[in-house]
């Protein structure tokens, strides 16, 4: 299956701002049973981009934006070819507890075991444990499968009922929130059984058959953890499936602090609004490579848009306030 990936972020900001500095992760991943294709970051108002890799591999491209501006326009533009992973057993060996064990204590995962910024255990994450018997039972790929389901069963999916640095206590408190807060969830369930267990950021090909709760506009977060003969097995307890060619890895973290989409600082006072969407598109044919992926009408709008100079008015204030 082949997938184009369009990735729009738009800030807005109240008055102009004199310098806007930026780092993304929206270069898909190219590992396991996917490969990106194309890659391209349009950023407005122009700039030079910069890229390197981190430890775990995610692609980072950065920016600097000196000149005075009152919005900032970045659209991410992939095509990534994804292969069926092979299908997962039902379950393992009782023995893959001890075989999880001595690959534990070879020390190569003890990054995705401690806590996180935002998977860390919590007297109300413990209760949770209690309520959904999160323990060491049966064989690891069975207790995961269960709390993939139950983690789906006991949380209403509501958009925009936490923030992204909400602490994890906030949807366990109102049994809502969004996909990432049921990453962070799972995430520290699972290590808590001394599982090695990570962050995905990505997106999610969504149809109109599968039902998804998570948003087709929007960024998807999901959970890898890592099994004996299996290696890294990816849920989903946002949609309570098992991640599979509809899941297209950009980045991957202890949470969602390590692999945002965007992060950055600007120069200035102002108020800022932050919009995204995103659209993706999949092909059972490959895509000619040598054609550039059209930007959608609107999108182009925000890009041009981005380009032009402030009225002098605009520039007068902001020259005030420096």
């Amino acid at each position: 299956m082949y997938y184009s990936i369009r990735h729009l972020t738009k800030f807005t900001y109240e008055t102009p701002v004199s310098e806007s500095v930026m780092e993304t992760r929206m270069r898909p991943r190219s590992d396991s049973n996917q490969r990106c294709l194309l890659f391209h970051l349009s950023v407005s108002p122009r700039c030079t981009v910069f890229s390197f890799r981190d430890h775990m591999g995610n692609h980072i491209h950065h920016f600097d934006i000196p000149g005075a501006h009152a919005q900032l326009v970045i659209v991410a533009e992939a095509m990534v070819e994804m292969e069926t992973p092979p299908p997962l057993p039902e379950s393992l060996p009782v023995r893959a507890w001890n075989d999880l064990d001595r690959e534990v204590e070879r020390g190569d995962f003890w990054e995705m075991l401690l806590p996180s910024e935002f998977a860390k255990p919590t007297e109300q994450l413990q209760q949770l444990a209690a309520a959904l018997e999160v323990c060491r039972r049966e064989d690891p790929l069975t207790v995961l499968r269960k709390l993939n389901s139950d983690i789906y069963a006991w949380f209403e999916y509501v958009p925009k009922s936490t923030r992204v640095d909400s602490p994890i206590d906030h949807a366990v408190e109102a049994k809502r929130g969004v996909c990432q807060d049921f990453a962070h969830v799972m995430i520290a369930l699972v290590r808590s059984l001394r599982i090695p267990c990570r962050y995905v950021s990505g997106y999610l090909n969504s149809r109109s058959e599968d039902h998804n709760r998570s948003l087709e506009s929007a960024t998807h977060a999901w959970v890898e953890a890592f099994l004996p003969e299996l290696g890294w097995v990816g849920f989903d307890p946002t949609n309570n499936l098992i991640a599979g060619e509809r899941h297209i890895r950009t980045a991957i973290g202890r949470d969602y602090f390590d692999v945002p989409p965007t992060r950055g600082v600007f120069s200035g006072h102002s108020d800022s609004e932050l919009s995204v969407a995103v659209r993706v598109t999949a092909s059972r044919t490959p895509p000619a490579l040598d054609e550039d992926l059209p930007i959608p009408e609107e999108w182009a709008v925000l890009v041009e848009k981005a380009q032009e100079p402030l009225p002098p008015l605009a520039q007068s204030q902001q020259q005030q306030q420096q």
